[in-house]
């Protein structure tokens, strides 16, 4: 990883927490990945008190966390934490979609519209971090359509906490498959739900979009789990 980029000398700490945060969510910093204070400071340029500062902010919003003899590393939600992630985003995306898709104007089409064109340019041309932002913002078209800031607010927090699986699914999915109709399908599904003001189309697809990633979760819960039972039966 490169964290090079020169900063400016004011607001020093906000700028390495920038920097260390655009990092873990984007998976470059990946779970487990120690945060070496002095490292730090060196390729960013910085002393060591911006960056002292900069992780105790990322300890406290939990994208790091002190383990013993290591110091601070990134923090990574197992597959048993995301599972509740996203039984926790399908309760709130469904109201966000509902109500979206019954209040949603011309112009919030539009930008679902648009947002949803650039998304299929990133799939196509294998742009897989931009699709992933595009995706984001056909979503946030939609939920801020539901007229409550905080729920939006809160979903999108969710977001943060799974970038880094969603970004591998991603690229799993990209890599893998011949088709990549899955990475696309269900959000021109929401794009026509909201042009027709159809709440329970909305829902469906939210519900069966986040079921699918839930589902990938299961399936590697349950592979880890038969690793795990066949090295204890080998032992």
């Amino acid at each position: 990883m490169n964290l090079s980029k020169p900063l400016q000398p004011t607001l020093l700490a906000d700028q390495v927490y920038d920097v260390l945060h655009k990092a873990i969510v984007s998976g470059e910093l990946p779970a487990g990945s120690r945060l070496r204070i002095r490292d730090v400071a060196e390729q960013v340029g910085t002393s060591v008190m911006p960056v002292r500062e900069a992780i105790r902010r990322l300890e406290e919003g939990g994208f790091a966390e002190r383990e013993p003899h290591k110091g601070a590393v990134v923090k990574g939600l197992t597959l048993e934490e995301l599972i509740h992630v996203y039984d926790v985003r399908k309760v709130l995306e469904r109201e966000a979609a509902r109500l979206g898709a019954e209040r949603i104007t011309a112009e919030g089409c539009a930008r679902m519209e648009a947002e949803y064109g650039f998304m299929r340019a990133a799939i196509a041309e294998g742009r897989l971090e931009d699709h992933l932002r595009r995706d984001e913002a056909v979503l946030t078209a939609l939920f801020e359509a539901s007229g409550n800031p905080v729920l939006v607010k809160t979903i999108q927090n969710l977001w943060v906490q799974c970038r880094a699986y969603k970004t591998l699914g991603i690229k799993s999915t990209f890599d893998s498959s011949t088709s990549n109709e899955v990475l696309w399908r269900y959000q021109g599904d929401l794009v026509e739900a909201a042009r027709a003001h159809d709440p329970a189309a909305a829902v469906a697809t939210s519900d069966a979009s986040l079921e699918v990633a839930a589902e990938e979760i299961r399936r590697r819960l349950a592979a880890e789990k038969s690793d795990a039972d066949e090295a204890v039966a080998s032992a």
